[in-house]
């Protein structure tokens, strides 16, 4: 109860600093992590969670879990068919490179073996555009710009996915049965796709039927159902949950669009909910001996990660695109580590892999100072393209005149 009690302040708190947030470098994101680092075993002992809590793995599996559904809810298939080249070079091009590069940095700068290096590279290759929210919730910020931030990031997860599972089999205690361990994971994505594709569509086609149907107030509960049930029945019969999240949001948006737009707010509310329980959870494990655990290296690799790694490789998968040289910048510099990176580094340390410590150290640090650098510049960054109401809130602050819709910009997460 004292997580719960501990999360309602930093809930109260975040609220009433999101107007002063969203005008400045100040996250609501970063308060809720910085709130976890205070709380914890390192500062004020208010709650003691390790690594290996359950309370651990069940917060990040349900964040991500809610964070993927809403993402493929985002993935209009006619808007991504016409616009899909820019995506499709950071997805195809600079994510590799990302991934290539930072397991380079990690092998000869922090001297783990390649495994575990191309590992560390996978966990970090995906973004997250909650920590660049001023850009990418924006009208005065370019369509292409936001579009492509935001289709890698919702991809760019699922992707890493199939990676992390086989290199944590391939490096771990029972690497001896890599082709059981890779057959067991095939298995594990395919039940997970096939269940994201099937359940929407069959309780889509239920509505169909003429003594069915949901009134109008209660018609958002719908993909939360189908949302809740597949949760439990991936976690029944050992299907991939998070192929499944981004699956069934991406099919119940093709097959029925009223379901996704009464369930947008509600998703988004709910969405941000689990991140901020995850971020708070994720805060109290950033101890001081967590910080002073890692090495030199490792501390020069998450500096490269964050500076060099992600801004060449998206450089390099733009080049010969319309995108003018602010815009490619930008899309450069934000390739903030989230909430992915959060859930796989936390399934490297519990495979007990030979190195998963001195991996998830690595990983932990860098995904703080990601979270730090990236959602404490988007707001300078995004007056770049001139946008100064930045809240939506009016200079009267009458909450009654805030306007919600997306155009006109959302407060920072």
């Amino acid at each position: 109860m004292v997580l719960v009690a501990v999360f309602g302040v930093a809930l109260l708190i975040a609220v009433l600093l999101s107007g002063l947030a969203a005008r400045t470098v100040l996250s609501t994101s970063f308060l809720f992590l910085v709130g976890g680092v205070l709380v914890s075993d390192g500062f004020l002992g208010l709650i003691h969670i390790t690594p290996d809590s359950e309370i651990v793995a069940v917060t990040a599996d349900l964040a991500l879990f809610a964070v993927l559904f809403t993402d493929g809810m985002h993935v209009a298939f006619p808007k991504l068919r016409a616009n899909w080249k820019n995506p499709a070079r950071a997805l195809g091009l600079g994510m590799p490179l990302a991934f290539a590069g930072m397991a380079l940095i990690t092998h000869y700068v922090v001297g783990l073996d390649w495994t575990t290096s191309f590992l560390v590279g996978a966990v970090l290759a995906p973004t997250d555009p909650v920590f660049a929210s001023a850009i990418v919730g924006r009208k005065e910020v370019p369509a292409k710009l936001r579009q492509l931030l935001n289709v890698e990031s919702g991809i760019n997860d699922g992707l890493a996915l199939p990676i992390v599972l086989i290199l944590i089999a391939a490096a771990g205690p029972t690497a001896s049965h890599a082709e059981a361990s890779l057959a067991k994971i095939g298995l594990e994505l395919g039940l997970g796709l096939a269940l994201g594709i099937v359940l929407p569509l069959f309780v889509t086609s239920l509505v169909r039927f003429r003594l069915l149907g949901a009134e109008p107030k209660l018609q958002p509960l719908l993909p939360l159902a189908i949302g809740i049930i597949l949760y439990g029945l991936c976690h029944l019969t050992h299907a991939n949950p998070y192929l499944a999240a981004f699956s069934a949001g991406a099919v119940l948006t093709a097959a029925s669009p009223e379901a996704k737009a009464a369930f947008e707010p509600l998703g988004e509310a709910l969405a941000e909910l689990a991140k901020f329980a995850a971020l708070l959870v994720f805060g109290a494990l950033l101890t001081p001996q967590l910080f002073g655990d890692l090495s030199f290296g490792g501390y020069v690799a998450v500096v490269l990660a964050i500076v060099l790694i992600r801004p060449a490789s998206l450089l390099i998968s733009l080049i010969g695109t319309r995108f003018d040289r602010r815009e490619k910048l930008v899309a450069a510099w934000f390739g903030p580590k989230g909430f992915a990176s959060v859930v796989y580094g936390l399934l490297v340390l519990q495979a007990g892999i030979p190195h998963g410590q001195e991996a998830y150290t690595l990983i932990a640090v860098c995904i703080a100072a990601s979270i730090i650098a990236h959602s404490s510049t988007d707001v300078p960054i995004a007056r770049l393209f001139h946008v100064e109401d930045l809240t939506g809130i009016p200079a009267n602050n009458d909450a009654a005149e805030v306007h919600h819709g997306e155009e006109a910009g959302h407060a920072r997460a």
